[in-house]
Formats: structure tokens, sequence, C-alpha cells
């Protein structure tokens, strides 16, 4: 494309010299500028378009044509349409400006409202991923969380129904009420019932359907730092899965089932942790719906713990890696939901930290250390 326009130039000098005079090549010399405009700087585009001006005068003037009225007219439209190039090329440019800008804003939102927790929290490696089903989107409604807190690491995963700035803004919601809650509540029951408070109080502040439908599903987690268990709170989200360090995988599925966050108008239930042993080398995986709900060609649901099962991943990053990739085969390269996941491994006894590292370059003629 960038190789373009000059092309245009000397292809439409060869064609008109090739050619009678009646045949003209100003299509070709008028082309040249604008497509120059979105690629090129200002300057760049107005050389161009003098390029263009000379080249068909230079044409007229090589066949003795250059004071005729077609020719005058020519050079004129060719003029016009180089200054429309200079215009249309400043739009672009401020276009790119303000997209570059919203991006910026998007992505400072998004480490405001979502921000990624640290890789190592009360001894355990963690690593979350935010796959967004629209190009070029930052958050949605999908949420995690992750806190050291007295009672041990806590985390949140949810999706909160709906999409826009109201999902958004529940979702600044629930991981506020997270934070405060995780610190303060005895128990991970008593943080489940302060995020069905907090998102009552948002329900009755909004207008619409959310007033009255607007829910979130989430599944509340609890890593005590003596004990090798986890405890977990299911209120209508997917249910987590445990991978073992054998390659073998169970599925976390609540004892009782439970409505979702924001429900409690439909009906009054105790919360009830389910406890399950937590070995060292083991990994939790949370995720979304946008997981678990991923098609294929054929209709097919994605099924995390089949895809997962007798497969050994060094790390909770690597787990992600891959699991992002093998979604990505399975939908042929899109989702239509977004997806929020979240690892948590145990390391086992001996098992070094990860580190990231990045290769050496030696030097000519020398080796790396």
């Amino acid at each position: 494309m960038r190789a373009l326009p000059p092309l245009l130039i000397v292809g439409g000098v060869v064609f008109d010299t090739l050619t009678p005079p009646q045949y003209t090549a100003a299509p070709l010399f008028s082309a040249a500028p604008l497509i120059a405009a979105p690629l090129f700087s200002t300057l760049t585009t107005l050389l161009t378009g003098i390029a263009a001006v000379v080249a068909g005068i230079g044409l007229h003037v090589y066949n003795g044509t250059v004071m005729r009225i077609p020719s005058l007219t020519e050079t004129l439209t060719v003029a016009t349409v180089s200054g429309l190039a200079l215009l249309i090329g400043r739009v672009v440019r401020r276009s790119g400006e303000r997209l570059a800008s919203a991006r910026v804003i998007a992505e400072t939102a998004q480490k405001a409202v979502l921000p990624a927790p640290a890789e190592r929290i009360g001894g355990l490696q963690i690593a979350a991923r935010y796959e967004a089903a629209q190009a070029d989107a930052f958050i949605g409604g999908d949420l995690f969380a992750v806190q050291d807190t007295p009672h041990g690491v806590r985390l949140v995963v949810g999706d909160v129904r709906g999409k826009g700035l109201d999902a958004v803004e529940a979702v600044a919601v629930v991981i506020g009420a997270f934070r405060e809650a995780a610190e303060q509540e005895e128990t991970l029951e008593g943080v489940a019932a302060r995020l069905e408070r907090a998102l009552a109080r948002e329900g009755t502040r909004r207008d619409g359907l959310d007033a009255f439908e607007g829910f979130t599903t989430a599944v509340l987690a609890e890593i005590p730092g003596g004990d090798r268990v986890v405890r977990v709170v299911n209120r209508g989200h997917p249910e987590p899965l445990l991978l073992l360090q054998d390659g073998g995988v169970e599925v976390l599925r609540p004892s009782e089932a439970a409505l979702p966050l924001g429900m409690g108008d439909l009906g009054v239930w105790p919360d009830r942790a389910d406890e399950t042993p937590y070995p060292p080398g083991a990994t939790l995986l949370f995720y979304t719906d946008g997981l678990s709900e991923a098609r294929d060609g054929a209709g097919v649901f994605y099924d995390p713990g089949e895809r997962l099962a007798g497969r050994i991943f060094p790390g909770p990053e690597e787990l992600l890696d891959a699991l992002v990739a093998d979604v990505r085969r399975h939908t042929g390269g899109g989702t239509t939901d977004d997806m929020a996941l979240l690892a948590v491994s145990r390391p086992a006894a001996g098992q070094p930290e990860r580190r990231r590292t990045m290769p050496v370059v030696p030097p000519e003629g020398g080796s790396a250390p």
C-alpha cells in the first residue's frame, strides 16, 4: 500500500506516453495523493500531490495539449483532489490521536476497576487474564480480585449481567465491596452476604430493568494460610476446577445450589462454604461462562475439565496461556462473550519460584554466561 502512490504516478506517465492524446491518466494521478493521505505525513502527501500535478502538466507539454480546455480541467482536478487529500490526511490523523487517547483512558480505567493481582500472594502463585470478545475492548462485565487477609487469601470471580457502562459500574461495586468485606468478615459466608447487600443497594439506585433484574454470578474462595484446603461459596457461577499435580482434574461442585448475587428478593438461603483438600502442586482454575460457553463451528461447548484432564503445567501463567490458545482453536479464532480467568497454584515442596527471565544475547564472538 505504501508503494502504491509512486507506482500510480509512474504508471500514469507510462500509460499517457504509450496511448493517443485523447486518453488520459488523470484518474491515476488523482488517486495517488488520496492513497498517500492516510498512510504518510502531511509533507509526504503534499509532495505526492505536487508530483502528480507536475507529471500531468509535463505530459500535456509533451503532447502539445497544455493550453487546451480538457488539459486545464484535468490539471485543476488533480490539484483539487490533492488539496482534499491533505484535508483527509489531517482528519485521519486527528481521529487516530483521539482513538489512541481513548485507548489510554480505557487501559487506565481497567487498571483502576480491575487491577491485575500480584504474581505471588500469601505464598500462592497467581495468574489472571481478561479476554474481551469485542476487538479493542478492555473491560466489560467479568471481574476477579485476590486479596491477602487475616483470614487467608480470599478471592472472587464473577460475571455481571448486562454489558456496557452499567456492567462496568456494577463490577466496581462488587470489587469495592469485596475488598472491604474480605478484610472484615470472619467467614466466607459473611463476605458473600456483604456483596449481596452491596448489590441490593446498587439495584435501588438504578433505573429501568436493572433495578429489578440485575444480578451477578460469582464464586468466592478462601485459602487459609495454615490449612491445605480451599473453601468455596458458589452463587450461580461455573464450578471452579482443581488441577492436581498428576494431571487429574476435580470439579468443585457446590453441595447446595444458590442464586446469583443480587437476587435475594426471590428467596433467602444461608450460604454454606464447601471445603476441599488443596494439596501442594495443585492449581485452582476459576473462570466465567465466556470460557465454558465458547462454541465451535458445530455449536459444541468448550469443556475446560475435559480439555485439561491429563495435562500438567509448570505454573499458572503457562496454564492460562495454553487455555486461551486452546479456546481460540476451538472457536476458530474468536468468542462471543468476555472471558475472565484466574489461576491459583500452591507450590510443591522444592518447587522453584516462578521467575520471568529474558535471554541474554552474547557479544559477537563470545558466549553467554
